[in-house]
């Protein structure tokens, strides 16, 4: 089977994470992806399949006879779609012979087309899967699990040299939690790859380091009328917090490893006001730079309006795995190998977000992350070819044969 047959079939299944829930995984539907998972490893050959309560999924394969000694190779993907989408009644739309020009995202009135996006020009002659233009595609990261899959049932039937092989498929990476309860002693991996990019000649071993900021504000509410010298409108102050942050720093003005403040949250009365905030930089210096602007902005604030006024609380996120893997170099020239094997020339870029294997590396996994081929993730216009997706699992393979032993 090839990898884009099987990403038509999970796509189908909904399998939306979702932000507010502090239960593992955060929707019960994904459930209905790991368990269909579990069966077909079971099916294709894997060994120690196993599926826990959290809609974890591992697998092994046993080294090849004469491969025993070659370290494990973890590959990893994840199984949730992005809550903010819509990824119910996923109708994937296959486009065979694409010509190159635009494409009507079914009825939707959407249309995916090379003027917006010029990289589709490269996709011309390929089958283009693309949505109706209602939901997700959920390639993101469902490509990645196909591309595992299928690499994984290559190696099986073909009797492939290869060391052991170990396989995980997580739920909530979309809202930062696919790797919180990988189980690192069930993988028994020396080192691994989340299959979880875009471009396939993508390498990333760089991630923001990352913080949520919440502002409470408190306000002192009186009659307009009387309110000279009295109130205190806390919906202004949240203003005047957030005209004190550079307006050149938001994430649409910014690109590569240039940080930035993301308002995503707000609202407020005269009585009280809220402000949510993350904060992304690459260079830890940096980073700490601005957690410590915010904190003097708190202090100014209530010295200005009274003690109290405005609380901010800062949560730690995730910090830029670089940390790690910059003293594990040779996992990334392995992945950098592998491109180049498959006709590719490799590219390191780093990710202006997180990944599953941030966590992981800092818990002592060295985990980069690999592309799979796909596009346009989270929305409408997300879209992948059959022939990225073939690429993907050569390059996977290209990954166990250059692992030495």
């Amino acid at each position: 089977m090839r990898a884009y047959e099987r990403l038509i079939r999970y796509a189908r299944i909904h399998t939306a994470s979702a932000e507010d829930s502090e239960q593992t995984p955060t929707t019960r539907r994904q459930f209905d992806l790991s368990r269909l998972l579990a069966e077909e490893m079971r099916q294709l050959g894997f060994a120690e399949v196993y599926e826990d309560t959290h809609a974890y999924v591992y697998g092994t394969l046993p080294a090849a006879p004469g491969c025993e000694d070659r370290p494990c190779v973890g590959f990893i993907a994840h199984i949730d779609t992005v809550p903010d989408f819509s990824g119910e009644n996923v109708r994937p739309q296959i486009h065979e012979h694409y010509d190159g020009g635009d494409v009507p995202l079914g009825d939707s009135g959407r249309v995916l087309s090379p003027a917006q996006f010029p990289h589709l020009a490269a996709c011309k002659g390929q089958t283009l899967i693309t949505t109706d233009g209602t939901t997700v595609l959920g390639a993101d990261d469902k490509a990645g699990v196909a591309e595992i899959m299928t690499a994984c049932e290559r190696l099986l039937a073909e009797e492939h040299p290869h060391g052991r092989i170990a396989v995980c498929f997580t739920p909530d990476e979309e809202v930062g939690h696919g790797a919180a309860l990988l189980d690192l002693n069930r993988l028994g991996a020396a080192f691994a790859y989340t299959v979880d990019g875009g471009e396939l000649e993508e390498i990333n071993y760089e991630t923001f380091n990352a913080a949520a900021a919440h502002w409470a504000i408190r306000g002192f509410n009186i009659h307009p009328g009387d309110a000279k010298d009295k109130m205190i409108n806390a919906s202004q102050v949240a203003m005047e917090i957030n005209a004190q942050l550079p307006a050149g720093e938001r994430p649409e003005h910014t690109e590569g490893y240039e940080g930035f403040y993301h308002l995503t949250d707000m609202k407020g009365s005269v009585e009280g006001a809220e402000l949510d905030y993350i904060v992304r930089d690459h260079d830890a210096v940096a980073f700490q730079a601005r957690l410590d602007r915010l904190l003097q902005i708190e202090r100014k604030t209530n010295e200005k309006y009274g003690e109290g006024t405005a609380t901010l609380t800062l949560r730690q996120q995730y910090r830029n795995m670089a940390e790690k893997l910059r003293e594990h170099m040779d996992v990334v020239d392995l992945a950098r190998r592998a491109i180049r094997a498959a006709g590719l020339a490799p590219v390191d870029v780093p990710i202006r977000g997180g990944t599953d294997g941030a966590q992981l590396s800092f818990r002592g996994l060295p985990c980069p992350n690999i592309g799979t081929g796909g596009a346009c993730f989270h929305g409408p216009y997300e879209h992948i070819t059959a022939e990225n997706m073939d690429k993907a699992v050569d390059i996977i393979l290209n990954i166990v044969d250059g692992i030495p032993g």
